[in-house]
């Protein structure tokens, strides 16, 4: 039951890989949600709403506006941030040099790459699958680190890998999951404010009310309202998945993968666990960068260097 639970969550995956056609298609998507948005919400009537409303509906208007505007910013910033950078690939030639698997700190020897389940092809080093000690894709031809998995879609190994994500067309992973991180944030806290901003023109669309505008005008302003109010929805779910995530210092790769393991050895406690996808630096925290000092302390924020716990890899051993 188990075995056919963690298959059903694999072919969500799978059927990612029919996606990839769409390509920047799903990038033009997002952009017109956020046209279509901007024209409701800014054109159409808090714009117009700043001169004409006077006293406290113009306050009402600025603040709308100036929120909208702060947060459409951040969301616009954060997003191409995943889009363009990317997520992190295996350094040409990387060698395991400690066995990761079972948690050794002893690198491994000379004759651990001449065992002879090792075999050697293409000057590259290929292990028995049945040896646990060293990762090899068979597909990349070449070493995983920890933690990296193979993205079908892209075609390549990906360094802490979490998903293939259609909408930013581009695998999150270890160089960019606090980018998308932000990215589902602001984009949680702008639909939000659009529906809240938005309501009271939804309600006086049913009560008959006198609603100026243009009926375009109209029809914009109820899909932008239906739309936001899906979006931040659909989004809060995402969002609380990966806080979690964040917290366990987990993937959501791995969540599936360690269902079967009682203990995870990459669990240093929520606040470490936090520092390694955003990172030591607060003024860092909102924004989708790294400053030198994080990137520099921090090995697991390059994607492939992770601390564990201490107790388990003694265990292991």
């Amino acid at each position: 039951m188990h075995r056919s639970g963690a298959l059903m969550a694999w072919n969500v995956f799978k059927f990612c890989t029919a996606l990839r056609g769409l390509g920047s298609v799903m990038i033009l998507m997002v952009l017109g949600i956020v046209g279509v948005t901007y024209y409701a919400v800014v054109v159409s009537n808090y714009g117009p709403a700043l001169f004409t409303a006077g006293g406290f509906g113009s306050l009402t208007a600025l603040v709308v506006l100036v929120l909208f505007h702060g947060l459409l910013v951040m969301l616009l910033w954060s997003y191409f941030s995943v889009v363009l950078t990317d997520p992190g690939s295996v350094p040409p030639n990387w060698r395991p040099s400690v066995d990761e698997e079972v948690g050794e700190g002893a690198p491994l020897s000379a004759s651990d790459f001449n065992n002879p389940i090792l075999t050697m092809h293409q000057s590259t080093l290929i292990s028995d699958p049945g040896d646990p000690r060293i990762r090899f894709c068979r597909k990349c031809n070449q070493f995983k680190p920890p933690r990296c998995h193979h993205c079908s879609v892209c075609g390549r190994c990906v360094l802490k890998m979490d998903h293939h994500c259609v909408w930013v067309v581009n695998c999150v992973g270890a160089l960019n999951y606090k980018f998308f991180l932000l990215f589902l944030f602001y984009t949680f806290l702008e639909t939000t404010l659009v529906t809240l901003s938005l309501l009271p023109h939804f309600i006086a669309f049913f009560n008959d009310g006198e609603i100026p505008g243009t009926p375009g005008m109209l029809a914009t302003t109820f899909l932008t309202f239906v739309l936001n109010l899906a979006f931040t929805l659909s989004v809060l779910g995402f969002l609380i998945m990966h806080i979690s995530l964040v917290m366990g210092n987990t993937t959501t790769i791995e969540a599936y993968e360690k269902k079967t393991t009682p203990k995870w050895r990459y669990d240093l406690g929520r606040r470490r666990n936090f520092e390694q996808v955003f990172g030591l630096d607060k003024k860092h925290w909102f924004i989708p960068s790294y400053s030198d000092e994080d990137l520099r302390r921090i090995p697991a924020l390059q994607g492939l260097e992770y601390p564990t716990k201490p107790d388990l890899d003694a265990q292991d051993l």
